[in-house]
């Protein structure tokens, strides 16, 4: 039974890569992923407002609650058992430095992905994305 949805940008490499993973380790299925720029995502999910998913990772639980950024991270990780690794997340202290790197890499998560991987956008996503 699905738990959390989580809309991605699909075409940020590293982001792929993360979301790739969390699915591969996800058997009992508990999450669905959204590429935020997929044909008729707008179509689909006309509460989710594709800009704003752009500039931070958004989740959306089974009761239609919302959760943003980081919370959606850990929650990721947590439904498929890895919750230990990204328990740092939720640390007072630490919760808050972690947001602001969040928002750093969020924000230039395509120059970032260039230097770790070689490539700013994924190849499905050069020919014809609208995102910058």
């Amino acid at each position: 039974m699905t738990e959390l949805t989580i809309f991605y940008d699909g075409g940020c490499p590293l982001c792929a890569a993360e979301i790739n993973h969390i699915q591969r380790l996800d058997s009992d299925k508990k999450m669905v992923f959204e590429d935020i720029y997929a044909p008729h995502f707008s179509d689909r999910f006309p509460h989710i407002d594709q800009q704003q998913a752009d500039l931070i990772l958004h989740g959306q639980w089974k009761d239609g609650g919302m959760i943003y950024g980081l919370d959606v991270t850990y929650y990721s990780w947590t439904l498929v058992g890895k919750g230990r690794w990204v328990s740092i997340l939720r640390w007072p202290v630490f919760k808050q430095v972690a947001n602001i790197g969040y928002r750093f890499f969020a924000r230039y998560r395509h120059r970032i992905s260039a230097l770790v991987t070689g490539k700013p956008r994924c190849e499905r996503c050069d020919a014809g994305s609208t995102v910058k």
